[in-house]
Formats: C-alpha cells, sequence, structure tokens
C-alpha cells in the first residue's frame, strides 16, 4: 500500500520535528467516494503505525467539478473536530464570493460550480439572467446547512509545521511566506512553479494537476486529478522521509 519516494541526491531532506507525522491529501473536487476511501486508510494506518503527533491537512478545494460537493464537505465537517486541518482552496472561495455576488456565476460555473449546485439540491440552467443568478445564489444559502457555512468561512490559507509549509496553490518568490497575499495562496500558479530557488521552506500544494506527485527541491505538488483520474493523493511526511499512498 505505502511506497517510498526515493529523494534525488540534492534534495536537502527538509524534516518534521520528532514524534510528528502529518498525513496531506490533494485536491478532492467533489469525490467522496476517494476521500472516504482515503480516510479509512489513513485510520488504519495511524492504528498500525501509532505516533505522539498525527495530523492530517487538506489542500483546499473540496468542491466542484466532481458529482458529491455536498458529502465531501459534510466528511470533513465530521472530520474537523478530530484535529483535521482543512485550507482554503479557491474553489471554496469561488462559493462564498456567489454567496456575496451572484454574478460571478458565469465564471464560477467554467470551474465546476455548476455540479456543486447540483449537490444542494439545486438545478442551475446555463446563461441565467442577473435577477435568476441573485435567485439562485439566495438559494444557496437557504440550502448551505449552518455547519457547512461555518466550515467554509473558517478555513485558514496556510499550516507551516518544521520544513514544510502547507498550502493550496502557492506562494510569491521573493515574499516571506508570512507576508504572502491572499490571492497568491489560492490562485498562483506559473511565477511560484518555475520558481527554482527557495521559499524558506519546502512548499506542499495542490491546484495545478500532475499525472503523479511532483517533488521538486523547492516545492512538492499532489494534485493528481481525483476528480477525472480516480487517484487522490495521500503524502505522509514522518522525519526527513516521504511516503505516498
Amino acid at each position: 500500500m505505502w511506497r517510498p519516494f526515493r529523494k534525488a541526491a540534492e534534495v536537502n531532506y527538509p524534516k518534521l520535528p520528532s514524534g510528528s507525522r502529518v498525513y496531506a491529501i490533494g485536491d478532492v473536487h467533489g469525490r467522496a467516494d476517494l476521500l472516504q476511501e482515503t480516510f479509512s486508510k489513513i485510520d488504519r494506518h495511524r492504528v498500525a503505525y501509532p505516533i505522539a503527533n498525527a495530523l492530517e491537512i487538506m489542500l483546499g478545494d473540496y468542491i466542484d467539478r466532481g458529482p458529491s460537493s455536498f458529502d465531501v464537505i459534510e466528511l470533513l465537517s465530521m472530520r474537523v473536530p478530530r484535529g483535521t486541518i482543512c485550507l482554503k482552496g479557491n474553489h471554496e472561495a469561488f462559493l462564498l464570493e456567489f454567496l456575496k455576488d451572484p454574478t460571478i456565476l458565469n465564471a464560477w460555473q467554467r470551474c465546476g460550480g455548476l455540479e456543486t449546485l447540483a449537490s444542494y439540491g439545486l438545478e442551475p440552467s446555463l446563461n441565467l439572467s442577473p435577477q435568476d443568478q441573485e435567485s439562485l445564489a439566495v438559494s444557496l444559502g437557504e440550502r448551505l446547512p449552518a455547519h457547512h457555512y461555518k466550515f467554509l468561512t473558517a478555513l485558514p490559507l496556510s499550516f507551516a509545521l518544521g520544513d514544510y509549509f502547507f498550502v493550496h496553490a502557492g506562494v510569491r518568490p521573493g515574499v516571506a511566506l508570512s507576508n504572502q497575499r491572499a490571492e497568491d495562496l489560492l490562485w498562483i500558479r506559473e511565477d511560484f512553479l518555475r520558481y527554482e530557488g527557495s521559499f524558506g521552506k519546502v512548499v506542499v500544494h495542490g491546484h495545478t494537476p500532475v499525472s503523479e506527485p511532483e517533488i521538486r527541491n523547492n516545492r512538492i505538488n499532489i494534485d493528481t486529478g481525483a476528480f477525472a483520474t480516480g487517484n487522490l493523493t495521500c503524502a505522509v511526511f514522518e522525519n526527513d522521509q516521504i511516503l505516498f499512498l
């Protein structure tokens, strides 16, 4: 089930504090089936290999594109009280912005927003009028359970532990991790992906789908396009080792 990743010779072996383990999970995008399977495997692994401090970190983009966004948020809402850290992705930002500004529906639907609305029992059509968009946003607000809204509005943008910095999209090169803009943490691509220098910590991220986990000296991408490929990646960090589910 678990295979070690053989690090290239030039990697500087970033570490977590002794006694800590992180299970980092890439973009889910409405695949509740894969998320439930991953949680089950993590639970079995934690029982088989107990450790003092085990953290689960979700890297954002829980909704859109896949068929079961409602169920994904329900699963995560139940997992958070157990200590799971769920970071904010740009797709969660889309949903929250739609509730305030229904005119963004055209942009959101191009990113899979209609699938999320359908999972909440709504049946939106294309090319809605501004009045219909507003009515749809009101309906979503009414159908969104209070604990889903609380979950979505409480999502942090990043989490740091040891030599790792966990975030959804990436960071702006040349800017201290403590001074990053929310827009970059949620949306950045090329300026981050092309940069080969140090960010201060190794950045663990999703947002840009890859066929298999991408390991670089300065970053690790674990978004393997779960909604389309059926592959939801969980990277396990402990000491200076990385394992993949």
